[in-house]
């Protein structure tokens, strides 16, 4: 099972503690994956988007997944793991978040693979789309 990776650079005019706070929200990620987004379970320790939390993205009709937050750096960096419910093996997403100029440089990691094939290069495809679609509207939000 071959792994695929999305990454996309961008640089925010906004500061990365407001990319980071608009992004670490997991319903403000409903744009970014193109998905419904339905918050399932707090982080720990009292951070509601930290480690420990969990959103579940429903895509179309294909059937609902779930992501759980498993590092959670303010404001620096999210790492999250698909944990149940998609054909996709070793989903790891990372944000990282730097000052850039006033603006944020922000850097999105995705490695994905599937023992179905063909199924990760088009989950690639269209993840990388419509991440990089949602972009200007993230600056504009957050």
């Amino acid at each position: 099972m071959r792994a695929h990776h999305v990454h996309v650079e961008h640089r925010f005019e906004q500061p990365p503690e407001r990319i980071f706070a608009y992004l670490a929200e997991h319903e403000n990620l409903a744009e970014v994956f193109g998905a419904n987004i339905t918050r399932l379970r707090d982080g720990d320790g009292g951070e509601r988007n930290g480690v420990g939390s969990v959103r579940q993205l429903r895509i179309g009709p294909l059937p609902a997944f779930e992501e759980t937050v498993t590092e959670f750096v303010v404001p620096e960096r999210i790492v999250y793991r698909i944990t149940k419910g998609s054909p996709l093996r070793g989903h790891v997403g990372v944000m990282t978040f730097a000052p850039s100029g006033g603006g944020t440089s922000f850097v999105y990691d995705i490695r994905l693979a599937s023992p179905i094939p063909g199924v990760a290069v088009i989950v690639r495809a269209a993840l990388a789309r419509s991440i990089k679609a949602s972009l200007e509207q993230i600056d504009r939000d957050a």
